[in-house]
Order: C-alpha cells, then sequence, then structure tokens
C-alpha cells in the first residue's frame, strides 16, 4: 500500500476543520452520526447504561485476569507519573524459541472496561496461533480505564493517548523480545477502542504498521450519535472529564479531524481496516469515516457484515477465515 507522512504526535489544531468536514461529508452523503460504542468488557450487544464513576474510572492499574497464557504486569510510566497495569499474551513459542522476535498486537478495549474481554480474546488469538493461521504473536491488553475514550484529557490528569503510544510500546521494547518496528505493530481495538485506534493509529503512522477498527465509535464532530444521545448522562460525564465540556476540543481529537491532518502528510501510511456489523448503531459512523477516507485517497479495508450487532467475538467470526490475514506480514 502507499505510504502516507509520519505525522507528529503533537495535535493539529485547525479551528476551520469541523467547518470543512461537514462540507464534505454532505457532499459525500453520508450522516455522521454515530453511537458511543462501548462493551463494558462483555464483548456483548450495546449496553444502554454504565455505572456511576468510581475509583475505577481512574485507576491506572486493574485487577489481574486470570487466563491460559496472559500475565498482569505494572510499569512506570514516564507520562503518567505513576504504576500503570496492562495484561499481556505470550505464545507458546516465546518461551521455546529464545532468540525470536514477535510481532505485538495492542488491544484496544470499549467503554467500561476491558477485563472482561481478556479472557476470550486471548483464548481466539491463542487458537489461530496454535492452527497456524497467523504467526506466533504476543497480544498487549492495555488499561484504558472505564470511558478515557484513550484520549489526553484537556484537564492534563490522565494522558492515556501519550501512555499508549509513548510509554507502553516503550515498555513492550525494552522488556520483551518484540519485533521493534512499525511493522511489528498492530494497534486494534473494538468500540471506543476503534476510536482510540483510529486516532492513535493515524496520529502515529510512524510507530503503527497496521491499525483495525472494530463497531468504532463515535465518529461524529458533536458526540451526538445514538448511544450518546440515549445516555446523556454519560456524555456529560465524559465530555466533563475527557475534553473539560469543550467541544472544541473533543472534535480536534475526534478520529475525522486527525485523518484530515494524516492525508495532508507525506510519510508512512499503515494498513487500515475498518469492520462493522449492519445490525450495530455503530455501522453509519464507520461507513461515514470509509467514505471520508476514501474522499481524502487514504486506502483501507471496509466491511460491513451482515446480521451483526455490537459485538466483537460475533464480528471475528462473521469474517471467518478473511479475519487472519491483516495480522500475517505482507
Amino acid at each position: 500500500m502507499p505510504m502516507t507522512p509520519a505525522m507528529s504526535p503533537t495535535p493539529v489544531r485547525s479551528p476551520s476543520a469541523p467547518g470543512r468536514l461537514r462540507v464534505r461529508f454532505a457532499a459525500l452523503g453520508v450522516a455522521a452520526v454515530v453511537a458511543l460504542g462501548c462493551d463494558a468488557g462483555a464483548l456483548s450487544g450495546p449496553v444502554t447504561q454504565v455505572p456511576d464513576p468510581s475509583s475505577e474510572n481512574t485507576s491506572w492499574v486493574t485487577p489481574a485476569v486470570s487466563a491460559p497464557g496472559v500475565e498482569h504486569r505494572v510499569f512506570s510510566s514516564q507520562t503518567a507519573r505513576t504504576a500503570v497495569s496492562y495484561h499481556l499474551y505470550r505464545p507458546p513459542q516465546y518461551d521455546a524459541e529464545p532468540t525470536r522476535r514477535f510481532p505485538v498486537v495492542y488491544w484496544l478495549h470499549g467503554s467500561g472496561g476491558g477485563l472482561g474481554g481478556i479472557a476470550p480474546l486471548a483464548a481466539h488469538f491463542d487458537a489461530a496461533i496454535r492452527a497456524g493461521r497467523i504467526p506466533p504473536l504476543l497480544v498487549v491488553f492495555a488499561n484504558g480505564m472505564t470511558s478515557s475514550m484513550w484520549a489526553n484529557s484537556k484537564d492534563g490528569r490522565i494522558p492515556m493517548e501519550t501512555v499508549v503510544a509513548q510509554d507502553l510500546v516503550n515498555e513492550l521494547d525494552t522488556r520483551f523480545r518484540t519485533v521493534a518496528t512499525r511493522d511489528g505493530r498492530i494497534l486494534e481495538g473494538f468500540s471506543m477502542g476503534g476510536h482510540g485506534a483510529a486516532r492513535i493509529g493515524l496520529r502515529y503512522p510512524e510507530r503503527f504498521g497496521a491499525v483495525s477498527m472494530l463497531g468504532a465509535g463515535p465518529l461524529d464532530l458533536d458526540f451526538a450519535g445514538p448511544r450518546a444521545l440515549a445516555n446523556p448522562a454519560e456524555r456529560a460525564r465524559i465530555m466533563r472529564d475527557v475534553y473539560g465540556d469543550d467541544l472544541a476540543y473533543y472534535r480536534e481529537h475526534s478520529p475525522l479531524t486527525v485523518a484530515e491532518a494524516f492525508a495532508r502528510g507525506s510519510g508512512a501510511r499503515p494498513r487500515l481496516r475498518i469492520v462493522v456489523g449492519d445490525a450495530d448503531n455503530t455501522a453509519p459512523g464507520s461507513a461515514a469515516f470509509s467514505a471520508l477516507l476514501g474522499a481524502l485517497g487514504v486506502a483501507h479495508e471496509y466491511r460491513l457484515l451482515p446480521g451483526v450487532g455490537h459485538d466483537t467475538m460475533a464480528l471475528f467470526a462473521a469474517l471467518g477465515e478473511r479475519v487472519w490475514a491483516f495480522y500475517r506480514p505482507e
């Protein structure tokens, strides 16, 4: 695929960007309205309510999940200035082949927290590796708290994007035998995690060689999709905690705005995959984002899967054997 420019991790400030994007979306005839995707860590259908904020909402260290091949790890984040946890799946080959280096999948969970999804996802990748469908790889389950949007909060308290894109990647490359280049890193996320994967992957294309968005949301410029409108208290909390009640800041960090800045560059381009079910209320936003990327000349894969709702494992099942090609070296 053609490569586009490596972008600076510093957000591009462009007050006119929302206006340009609205005009572009209107010209494409696509509604840019999407739900705030959420799996509440359970990898099930859409969640209509999220618990009130608790200590978990801003906890950099989660409880440990017990699952085959998975370990709970904590490192010192220079950006967050505190200990940060993650879970790591290691394939059997990691210990059996002590000189081999391994590519890494960085998994970003949906809102509500991702602990419930770790065991089934680790089993999903483990089965594929053992069956020879994909090469052995590490899978990092990052801690995105309950509703960080995988963004740097405006008040600076939760610099989540930078922790993931810089500190967590550096931690893995330092502690483990990784393929420590962009071609050895895949960034993938579901729901809120798909939103985060799009923004981080397009903002740091020099660090990630592939980006996968699954049932991603929100993908609109007003944070006014079906889920947000159905859960006004949740929307208000996220707008306050992450975006400082500043719609301009939300728009500045929207994948739509970041995509426009990315398209204007001339550096590396990651492989980009968008997958969503047609029974998922995030589907219109994914279609709109795909149309925007096409209009911007950004190559990507877009798949709309019939009969699938807001469910990670159902998306994988519906893709069938097609799911695995994304994880194989080109």
